[in-house]
């Protein structure tokens, strides 16, 4: 009779890092899952604080007519938008300014985005009148090589069609379009360093809307050919039907986040994350199981930050509780740079669209 001891020994199989790794995160998807499972998430985000339908300030006004004044002069539009939203927010006048002039369509951001249906993104955007797009990342080192891609760009593009008035120009005029915030400035800049290999910044950046408020004068970015831009302020949609785009927007930093109120923001974050399942928040604020009470969430990275505010109670002396709004400004720049996973919040529209 053969005993244990006497059979055989298996030699386990040698498990290195990525094998290790491939099965906790197998192992965390399941149990997210699972968990997300057991929750009912929100079908649908209702918004009821504050109105972020109308938002359209006087310098934006007043940039679309100095934009209009100055389209005579210009050769080829840029127009520069999210690539997490390549449809929400888009202003409809672009597409009325854009009818005069050629027309390159950028989205920036593709670092944050997730672009696995981008053959439908593109489907719908020619459905749309767009026909050339790129997709740009002008924070990025690598960047380089599709700076230097764009410019062969706007030149094919300019040289396509008749410049009218400009046909004697050897020069090229650019104009800058987007939305706030969407990183123009940024994309001025990464074209300029490219191609005349100088440092600095030409144009103002900031990591909030609204830096750029009136059409500024040409700026070269390129020798040879010779190119300069005008850069805009960023124009906003003056009628925002959807709430939900205004939200997008929002989380995108495309809206200043007192517009709508950074808890509510978080609040929309999570409504968005968990109903497409996607739970990397979850590892990355170290919560137990997805959450889908912006409270409690709140409460749980304010903790974990150890962020305390101190105010005069009304009965005397202090009371104490915990600061939700440096715990949103936390969320939300974990959602803007990307540590929460990349997103496409345009999908339900995509689909919707695309047949």
């Amino acid at each position: 009779m053969t005993t244990s001891s006497d059979r055989p020994k298996r030699t386990p199989k040698s498990l290195n890092a990525t094998t290790l790794s491939s099965k906790y995160i197998e192992s965390r998807a399941s149990i997210m899952s699972k968990a997300a499972s057991a929750l009912k998430f929100r079908r649908k985000f209702t918004f009821a604080t504050k109105d972020v339908t109308h938002w359209f300030p006087g310098h934006m006004m007043k940039g679309m007519k100095q934009m209009q004044s100055k389209l005579q002069d210009v050769d080829l539009i840029v127009e520069i938008h999210d690539a997490r939203i390549p449809f929400s927010g888009r202003n409809p006048k672009f597409r009325d300014t854009l009818l005069v002039r050629p027309h390159l369509f950028i989205l920036n951001k593709m670092d944050l985005a997730d672009l696995s249906n981008k053959d439908q993104i593109e489907e719908q955007l020619r459905k749309e009148g767009v026909e050339n797009v790129m997709y740009t990342n002008s924070k990025d080192g690598h960047n380089k090589t599709i700076m230097k891609e764009i410019v062969p760009a706007f030149k094919k593009l300019i040289e396509s069609e008749d410049r009218y008035n400009r046909a004697q120009e050897v020069d090229f005029n650019l104009m800058i379009l987007g939305v706030p915030n969407v990183g123009k400035s940024s994309f001025i800049n990464a074209i300029r360093q490219t191609q005349l290999k100088k440092g600095g910044k030409a144009t103002s950046v900031g990591a909030v809307p609204g830096i750029t408020r009136s059409v500024l004068e040409r700026i070269r970015v390129c020798n040879r050919p010779k190119i300069y831009v005008f850069d805009t302020p960023g124009i906003m949609n003056p009628n925002i039907k959807d709430v939900e785009v205004g939200m997008k927007l929002a989380l995108c930093a495309n809206l200043k986040d007192h517009l709508v109120g950074p808890d509510v923001i978080v609040d929309y974050m999570l409504y968005w994350l968990n109903k497409h399942k996607q739970f990397d928040y979850v590892d990355h604020f170290k919560l137990s199981a997805p959450t889908d009470d912006v409270t409690l969430f709140l409460a749980h990275v304010a903790k974990e930050q150890g962020y305390i505010e101190k105010r005069k109670a009304v009965v005397g002396g202090y009371m104490y509780r915990w600061n939700f709004d440096a715990a949103s400004a936390i969320a939300l720049r974990a959602f803007r740079e990307g540590k929460l996973g990349k997103v496409m919040l345009d999908t339900n529209y995509i689909h919707s669209k695309v047949t």
